[in-house]
């Protein structure tokens, strides 16, 4: 029976699983336990504990320890997120651009003005979510929309096209009964 299973494994949980594992070794090697038992227990391949039990055998303890992370560090530490999220907050406007859009090529733009700190705008949409930013998508609205015009409509003419209907014994056709996305309101 396979235990609970975190989608992301922090490292100290890996390599707890990797001792857990080995300590169930001896029971394998004694035959009371397979490979595949203790697999399935901890949710890897066989192959997974043939590597770890390796490890185990030619460095001890030291073989099954978590490696240092390597790559590239993050570019922005803590402090730096949290100015980036002010930035964020201001608007592109107050950030000096014409919309109020952010696009990935104006934050990394805002980055390293502000920040000095050097992010390829393809790769940035990944680290913005990774720290809880997701895309917005504006709503469409045409160019060419009057709001004085919509509302001189809806409380002038609207009314009176309604009475007129209903005088006639009709009902308003579907395109002009207010909907939801899932039915009419």
């Amino acid at each position: 029976m396979q235990g609970w299973q975190p989608r992301r494994w922090t490292a100290a949980q890996l390599e707890e699983r990797r001792f857990a594992a080995m300590r169930l070794f001896p029971r394998c090697k004694a035959g009371r336990i397979t490979q595949g038992a203790i697999a399935r227990q901890f949710g890897v391949s066989r192959q997974s504990v043939s590597r770890w039990y390796a490890a185990w055998q030619h460095a001890g303890q030291a073989g099954l320890r978590q490696r240092p992370k390597t790559g590239r560090p993050p570019g922005l530490s803590d402090p730096q997120w949290t100015e980036l999220a002010g930035h964020l907050a201001a608007g592109p406007m107050a950030a000096g651009f014409a919309t109020e859009r952010w696009t990935l090529r104006r934050i990394g733009r805002v980055l390293e003005r502000e920040l000095g700190v050097v992010y390829h705008y393809r790769s940035l949409g990944r680290v913005l979510r990774a720290h809880g930013w997701s895309p917005q998508r504006p709503t469409t609205r045409a160019r060419e929309r009057n709001e004085a015009l919509i509302e001189a409509w809806l409380t002038r003419d609207w009314p009176r096209i309604k009475k007129g209907l209903a005088r006639a014994g009709t009902s308003l056709p579907s395109c002009t009964k207010r909907v939801s996305r899932f039915g009419p309101a």
